[in-house]
Parts: structure tokens; C-alpha cells; sequence
């Protein structure tokens, strides 16, 4: 059954690649935006990724003669080259002049009520990869909450998610709520910004229940099963697809004492510690821009290299626990291998207990498999693309 799995996924990931070349992303559809945000006050949401071919958002809007007064800065900053959780500071544009507004305090920040006063429309595009623990959402979702609140409409302009094709992981207990965990779904939700961002305004889920003025401009010819390659890296520390689809299983070394190669030019495509007994393969986390003072920095890390792992096993094998598992067994720490931190990626309490207690990851696995099919059944609603 596993190789019929695969090669029936094989199958869908051959058409994907031949559909991605035609994906049109949302920003590319102006006839569909212009008319909302002409002779409005606009403030853009955006960094490094948010291009409309080969030139930048902010760049087409300002030459097109729309009244853009205000740019914010998502983590990693305007230019995407800040360290993740790393204070931004507010700044100016050097191409355009506009004032740049940092959101980004440590926990994706709300607007302040004078930045709010800026504009009129809120136009948000920025590329995300799928995960509860990548932070972007968060900041679409205060955003949303600020718009609520002051009667301001935001305009959504979608792109592709990368992990799109599958929805794993448990569902977050909303008691280990944080600045990377913000919604109660899974740790891969499988949806778009547009799709969330709709989803949240459905559930409920902005303080006191309110409900954001949101328009999404859709992509065109993309649908769930779309394997869409990322044309710029959408932060520092995921530098190619590998690292992007090896993102929800090797993230959860944040939360332990194991390196997961930041500091090297393979981030999340590895990890090691200096104890770990057994491997061959070594590396060095250096202060690198995007990690400037990485974990285990200057310390030689004994572990595992996971660039040769294929595509298909991290597709089959989904948000995957034996690399945590595995370095656990190895390190033979006991509870002290697991941080605070752990919880608040994971989401829930029994996994740390559960690999405590010898069990595997498949075993681990099961106990999340009604949350996977509750939230798909929940998102069904709000989804704007073909599953």
C-alpha cells in the first residue's frame, strides 16, 4: 500500500510541476484590486517576496500613481533579511520614500492607532509556507483584528502554499497560545493566507468575535495539490525547497538542545549536538546573516543529514516525529531534553510525554488523526482552491 501511496503521489507531483509554470498570483490580478483601492489612502503589508513579476508590489503601486502612505514590515523585516523573532526597527523605504512601520516586536505586534490612521485599505501580500508555527499568519490575523477595529478593509492578495497538499499535526491547545501558535489548528493547516484569513472571519476566532471588511484576490490555475517552487526564499533560514517541506518536522528542534543547522547554509535540512553518539556526519554553526547567534554556535555538532532524503518519503511521512525521536534516544537526557518551547510548537502536552515514554512515531501519530479530520471538515467552507 506505502508504494502505491507513493507512486500515486508521484503521479499528482508530475502534474503539479507541469501545472506550476501557468499559477498567476493574486498580486498579478490587478483588474481585480485597482478599482478597490483607487483614490484611497493604501498601507501595504509586505516584504521581500511580495512581487508582481519582477518588480515589487510597492514599486508597481507607486509607479501605477496609487497613494501608498504607509508600508509595514512583517518579521525578517521589509527586505527579509532580519533573524527570526529579531526587534525591527521602523524605518524608510530608500526607493520610494515611504515610511516603513515595523509590526514586528518579538510576537508579530498590532499596529498602533496612529499607524492606523494612515490609510483607508490595507493591502496584504507576503509568501507563507503553511505552518501554525511560521508567523506570518499571525501578523494577517492581528492585522484583520486592527482593520475590525477601525473600520478599515484589507484586501488579501493570495499566493500558493507550498505545503498546501496535506493537512498533519495536532490541532494547538489554545492554553500554549503564543507568538508562534496563534489559531487552533494543526502544525500543516494545508491553506492559504486567503483561505485563513477567511476561516478566521467565519470561526469567529478575532477578539469579541469581529469580523474583518476582507477581500482575497485569488490565484489562478493553482489548486491544493499544486507543488508550487517558491521563486525567492520567503525568510533567511529557508533557503530552498528542502528546507521549506523539511520545515514542520525539523522546526521542533527549537524546542530542545539539538541544532537544526542554523548558522550553516543547510538550516532545517540537518541537526546535531557536540554528545550525540554514532554519526559521521558533522557541522559547525557559524554567525551568518539570518543567524547571527545561532544555537551550539562555534560548536562542532555530531548528526544527521536529511538533503538526501527525496521529496516523496517527506511527503509520505507528513509532520514527521522520528527525527525528534531519534535524537532523544540519542542524547539519553531524559525530560531535560525537551524545553518550554516544545510545547508551544507542538501544541499540545502529550507528545513530550508520550516520546518520554518509548512510544513511536506512528503511535505518536494516531493520537492526532481525528484532529486532521475534524479541521478538514471545519476549513471545507472556506477554501477557495481544489483539494
Amino acid at each position: 500500500m506505502k508504494r502505491v501511496s507513493i507512486l500515486l503521489f508521484l503521479i499528482i507531483s508530475l502534474t503539479s510541476y507541469a501545472q506550476n509554470e501557468g499559477v498567476v498570483m493574486g498580486a498579478e490580478s490587478t483588474n481585480e484590486y485597482f478599482p478597490l483601492i483607487q483614490n484611497k489612502r493604501i498601507a501595504v503589508i509586505s516584504n521581500h517576496t511580495g512581487m508582481v513579476g519582477d518588480e515589487h508590489l510597492v514599486d508597481m503601486l507607486v509607479r501605477e500613481k496609487h497613494n501608498v502612505t504607509a508600508i509595514f514590515s512583517p518579521e525578517h523585516g521589509f527586505r527579509g533579511d532580519a533573524d527570526a523573532g529579531e526587534h525591527v526597527s521602523s524605518s524608510v523605504d530608500e526607493k520610494t520614500g515611504i515610511a516603513i512601520r515595523s509590526l514586528y516586536d518579538g510576537i508579530a505586534g498590532k499596529p498602533s492607532k496612529e499607524s492606523m490612521q494612515l490609510f483607508d485599505v490595507l493591502v496584504f501580500d507576503i509568501q507563507d509556507v503553511g505552518l501554525r508555527f511560521y508567523t506570518y499568519y499571525i501578523t494577517m490575523v492581528k492585522l484583520m483584528d486592527a482593520c475590525a477595529e477601525y473600520n478599515k478593509k484589507m484586501i488579501i492578495l493570495d499566493r500558493p502554499n507550498p505545503n498546501g497538499h496535506y493537512v498533519d499535526g495536532p490541532i494547538l491547545d489554545m492554553k500554549h497560545k503564543s507568538g508562534v501558535g496563534w489559531l487552533p489548528i494543526p502544525v500543516v493547516h494545508g491553506m492559504t493566507l486567503g483561505e485563513l484569513a477567511l476561516m478566521t472571519n467565519g470561526e469567529g476566532w478575532l477578539p469579541s468575535s469581529r469580523k474583518c471588511d476582507i477581500t482575497v484576490v485569488k490565484c489562478k490555475n493553482y489548486s491544493h495539490q499544486t507543488l508550487y517552487q517558491l521563486p525567492l526564499a520567503p525568510s533567511p533560514n529557508l533557503p530552498n525547497m528542502k528546507s521549506i517541506y523539511l520545515y514542520p518536522s525539523t522546526c521542533l528542534f527549537e524546542g530542545t538542545p539539538v541544532s537544526l543547522g542554523r548558522g550553516t547554509t543547510f538550516p532545517f535540512q540537518v541537526y546535531g549536538h557536540p554528545n550525540m553518539k554514532g554519526y559521521t556526519f558533522t557541522f559547525t554553526p557559524k554567525s551568518i546573516p539570518g543567524a547571527k547567534n545561532p544555537p551550539l554556535l562555534n560548536k562542532l555538532c555530531y548528526g544527521v543529514d536529511l538533503r538526501n532524503v527525496s521529496n516523496e518519503e517527506i511527503f509520505e511521512n507528513k509532520f514527521d516525529l522520528s527525527y525528534v525521536i531519534d535524537a532523544y534516544n540519542n542524547l539519553k537526557m531524559g525530560d531535560k531534553f525537551f524545553q518550554p518551547f516544545f510545547e508551544k510548537l507542538v501544541g499540545v502536552d502529550y507528545i513530550r510525554k508520550m516520546i518520554i515514554a518509548g512510544k513511536s512515531a506512528d503511535e505518536i501519530k494516531l493520537m492526532w488523526k481525528d484532529d486532521v479530520a475534524k479541521f478538514k471538515k471545519q476549513r471545507t467552507p472556506y477554501l477557495l482552491y481544489h483539494e
